[in-house]
């Protein structure tokens, strides 16, 4: 294998110019999109349950509206940045929320925003994104 060494890279007209440390510290190390609704635990790209995913191996369903991400690498750190969405299209527009995390996986919760006291509800349409050095 070769080892491609630049300072800078830029598009094929010379413009647009970012550094590799600028291109892998600004992209995801991580993302998914989950059907939380899915009946058989854990969720895989193989049985149906992850739609999509980067550097995800699986989703384990702890119950109703709880999830753990487990991340096919690791991070050398917990120190990352979260974003997450969840609902059931427009009936549903819901929220997703951090509970605990590590560097092998990410534990969420979703829920529905007219869902009164907190309470955790399974989204057909959930998506996880994490940026980490």
């Amino acid at each position: 294998m070769s080892t491609l060494k630049v300072n800078t890279i830029q598009n094929a007209s010379g413009n647009h110019s970012s550094t590799p440390e600028e291109i892998a510290k600004g992209r995801a190390k991580a993302w998914v999109n989950f059907d939380g609704t899915f009946g058989t635990s854990p969720f895989t790209e193989a049985n149906g349950g992850i739609r999509d995913s980067f550097n995800v191996s699986s989703i384990t369903d702890n119950g109703t509206g709880n999830y753990d991400v487990t991340f096919s690498i690791s991070f050398p750190n917990a120190d990352y940045c979260f974003l997450g969405s969840a609902g059931n299209g427009h009936n549903f527009p819901g929220h997703c929320t951090m509970r605990t995390k590590n560097n092998n996986n990410i534990n969420i919760r979703t829920s529905g925003l007219n869902v009164s006291g907190g309470t955790h509800t399974d989204a057909s349409q959930t998506s996880v994104v994490i940026f980490a050095d």
